[in-house]
This record gives structure tokens, C-alpha cells and sequence, in this order.
């Protein structure tokens, strides 16, 4: 019987699985698919060794776990293309520009300071480890973000690239979010600034080999012990143990770590049911909504005409763009993200319709060159089974003041782990590290640094 059963093999999963192995604890760890990485995942292209990334792929400052990890792994990093001019589609105009924000009217660069001032100045004042009791969090958390941007930006330009940058941070539309939620990631994260920006911020950096490739390192050490194709269904628990179900398979163990999103754990059978206040609270926590796309060139003409591939959008499907190549050479990739209302737009589409879509985006953006990509690779991670949804989940408004401190908190001999319960950099894959550590932690009974 195995100390402890992981359900989930993500980088949250794996990495409490490391912690505990390296501790002595017999582990296994069962994973739904028939591959390691959760929401980080490499693409072949046809015909080539070449690879994209249709998953989490960036790593910045601060995210000093991740960085370990990547140490501890042998895994090097290496800078995101960041040279050249952006270009901005934002109130009707079309701008290029370096920096991180376009020139636009004062008053409107003004109205965006200010607000922005004010929303990192509220999300410093929420407390990490409880945000719910945060001075006022009953008030923040009956709000929508939209409800707090209509209050405190004056231009509708200023709301249209707040708008922009929720749907880029959050996947979501900012009337879907809870206000207070959005001030916890913030903190979380570092601020609008650490979030949205490239160098110096959570977009700086790529991992050589794909971040895929912290996963099946992260396996490998762990051989056997991980049990790939094994969906857990039900898990019957008491007091002294449990008994997890993953379709003919089974197994006791004295601890479990669920290590997935929270509407891929509220679909799970607990016997006996989950309190209550732990079911609402996954009932309250969706996941975002993306398609990720990945436009490969022969050539980066982007570069050679002073862009820096880097592009955003409030009017088109296609709101955020990225150069996804190497500085150096390599596969030229323009990658991009289809989000929040814009993914359920495009999900209704058929492929080639959403294909030319995306291209005709790409074209306004850098040029007739656009159209033409040597391969075009997409991810709906909504149409997922074993996902759902991406980047991660987020609360809705009134669910962290009344469920939120049963967010990491065990129950019986059930843990919990997933980027979603990290305090440092939540939603990213720091915080997916953050979490795995913070699991494994608990079943050692020491506290996680």
C-alpha cells in the first residue's frame, strides 16, 4: 500500500510526488491521459523534429520556485524575442510603439495610470495566504472586476485596454470575475505591470526543450511510480486512509493529493461527500477560456521589418500575440491567444474558418506574409477532458469571502494542489510548484518554503 496516491500529473502533482519520494514516502501518482504535463504540452510539427508550445510556456522574475525547480532539473531558460515595435489596436487606433504602453491621448494614458495605480495599491492590501480577509473584502468580493473598472476608469479607451488586459490575464471577461479575486492575483503575481510585460515580467523567458520538458524530467526521476491512462473517478476516504479508484485499478493509501482544477476535482466521486462549504467552493471557481494558436514561418519577417512580433488587440479575435521563436534561430512562430468571448466565438467556427480567421488577424497585424504559415497548430484546452478550460480557474464574485479558507485547507486525509491554491503567482506554473511543495509539506507535517 503506497503512502500517499497524487491524483493528477501535472507539474503540481509531480512536484509533490519529488518532495515526497526525496523524503522516503512510497508514492504513485495517476494521471488521467496518456502523457505527463497537465496544462504544459509540446506539439511536433509534421515531418520535423521541430516542436511549438500549446501550453504554459513562460517563466519571469520572481518566479524564484520555478527557477529552482529548473536548476534542481538541469534545465536551462532562454529570453523571449523582445526587439523591435509593438503594435496596438486600442480605440479605434492603430499605433506601434516601444515600451509598455502605446501613445496614446494623455488623458487616456492618464485615466490608465491612475487606475492602475489604484488597483495594485488595493490588491497589495489583500493578504495572500487569506485574502478574504482582506479590510473590506465582503464589499470587493460582492463586485464584479467590471463593476470596479466602471467605477474607477473614466475613458472608454482606459476600460477597453483593461478589458484587454483581463482577458489576457484571466481568460475571462471582467463581468465574470470576482473583484477581489482579481486583487489576490494581482498581488500574487507582482501587479498589472509583472503580468502583462515581456522583459521584466511573467513573459520574459522560455524554457529550452519546451516547458513540457520540466514534466517528463519530473517523471522520469519518478519511473514506475507514475501511472499514466489511470482517469480517477472515485476516491472513498476516512479518517486513517482511502481507497482511490481509477477504472480497474485501485489503491489504499494513507494520503491522497488531488492535484487537478477545481471543476475537474468537483467531478470526482468522494464517498463520503466533500463538507459542504469544499463542494460550493468548487461549484464557484470556472476555468478561463483559451485557443492557442501557433503560426510557423519559414522566416521571421516580422523581425526583419523592426516588429517584435508582439501585438494586442480590443476588437479582434485574435487579442494577443507573441513571438514564439527563439532569438537565436529555430522554428519563426507567431504565437497567439483566442480568449474569453472570443474562444467561445471561435470554438463555434469549423477549423478552416477559424484558421483564415486567425491568419487575417495576423495579416493586419504584420503583414500580407502572414497568411501564408509552413504549419498552423491550435489548442482548444476548453475542449479538453481532462482540462477544461485555461490558464486556470478563477473565483466568482462572493466565493472567497464565504468558501475561500477551504481553498488549501485538507480535509480528512485529502490534500489539495493546483496552481489555483498557490499564494505566490497563482495561476502560473510557479504557483502550480508553490502548490506541490505546500501539499507535500503538509503530509510530512513541515512547513513549506
Amino acid at each position: 500500500m503506497p503512502d500517499v496516491v497524487i491524483v493528477g500529473a501535472g507539474i503540481a502533482g509531480l512536484t509533490a510526488a519529488r518532495e515526497l519520494v526525496a523524503a522516503g514516502k512510497d508514492v504513485v501518482v495517476a494521471e488521467a491521459r496518456d502523457r505527463v504535463g497537465g496544462r504544459v504540452l509540446n506539439a511536433r510539427l509534421p515531418g520535423t523534429e521541430q516542436f511549438v508550445e500549446v501550453g504554459g510556456q513562460w517563466i519571469g522574475p520572481g518566479q524564484d520556485r520555478l527557477r529552482r525547480l529548473l536548476d534542481e532539473l538541469g534545465l536551462d531558460t532562454y529570453p523571449t524575442y523582445d526587439t523591435g515595435l509593438k503594435v496596438a489596436e486600442l480605440g479605434g487606433r492603430t499605433l506601434r510603439y516601444r515600451g509598455r504602453v502605446p501613445r496614446l491621448n494623455p488623458l487616456v494614458l492618464a485615466d490608465i495610470a491612475q487606475a492602475q495605480a489604484r488597483l495594485d495599491r488595493a490588491a497589495r492590501r489583500v493578504p495572500l495566504e487569506s485574502p478574504w480577509l482582506a479590510q473590506g473584502a465582503a464589499r470587493t468580493d460582492g463586485q464584479t472586476l467590471a463593476t470596479w473598472l466602471r467605477r474607477n476608469v473614466r475613458t472608454a479607451t482606459g476600460r477597453a485596454f483593461f478589458r484587454l488586459v483581463t482577458e489576457a490575464v484571466w481568460c475571462a471577461d471582467p463581468e465574470e470575475i470576482s473583484a477581489l479575486w482579481a486583487q489576490f492575483y494581482l498581488h500574487s503575481g507582482g501587479g498589472i505591470d509583472s503580468l502583462i510585460n515581456t522583459t521584466g515580467g511573467a513573459q520574459q523567458d522560455r524554457v529550452t526543450g519546451g516547458m513540457q520538458g520540466v514534466a517528463t524530467a519530473m517523471a522520469a526521476e519518478l519511473g514506475e511510480r507514475v501511472v499514466l491512462s489511470a482517469p480517477v473517478t472515485e476516491i472513498r476516504w476516512t479518517d486513517d486512509g482511502a481507497r482511490v479508484r481509477a477504472g480497474r485499478r485501485q489503491w489504499r493509501a494513507k494520503q491522497v493529493v488531488v492535484a487537478v482544477p477545481p471543476p475537474l476535482a468537483a467531478r470526482l466521486r468522494f464517498e463520503p461527500e466533500l463538507p459542504a462549504e469544499r463542494a460550493q467552493l468548487l461549484q464557484r471557481m470556472p476555468m478561463g477560456w483559451t485557443i492557442k494558436v501557433n503560426a510557423v514561418y519559414d522566416e521571421p519577417f516580422w523581425r526583419q521589418r523592426g516588429l517584435s512580433g508582439q501585438a494586442n488587440s480590443d476588437r479582434r479575435m485574435l487579442g494577443t500575440v507573441f513571438d514564439g521563436g527563439r532569438p537565436d534561430g529555430g522554428p519563426a512562430v507567431l504565437v497567439g491567444f483566442l480568449e474569453a468571448r472570443h474562444a467561445q466565438v471561435a470554438a463555434r467556427m469549423d477549423a478552416e474558418a477559424r484558421r483564415e480567421a486567425v491568419l487575417d488577424d495576423l495579416a493586419a497585424y504584420f503583414g500580407p506574409d502572414a497568411l501564408r504559415p509552413a504549419h498552423y497548430v491550435e489548442r482548444d484546452w476548453a475542449a479538453e477532458e481532462y482540462t477544461r478550460g485555461c490558464y486556470g480557474a478563477f473565483a466568482t464574485p462572493m466565493t472567497l469571502t464565504r468558501f475561500g479558507q477551504w481553498l488549501r485547507g485538507p480535509v480528512g486525509p485529502l490534500h489539495w494542489a493546483g496552481t489555483e491554491t498557490a499564494t505566490r503567482w497563482a495561476g502560473y506554473v510557479d504557483g502550480a510548484v508553490e502548490s506541490g511543495r505546500r501539499a507535500a509539506a503538509e503530509i510530512l507535517g513541515q512547513v513549506e518554503s
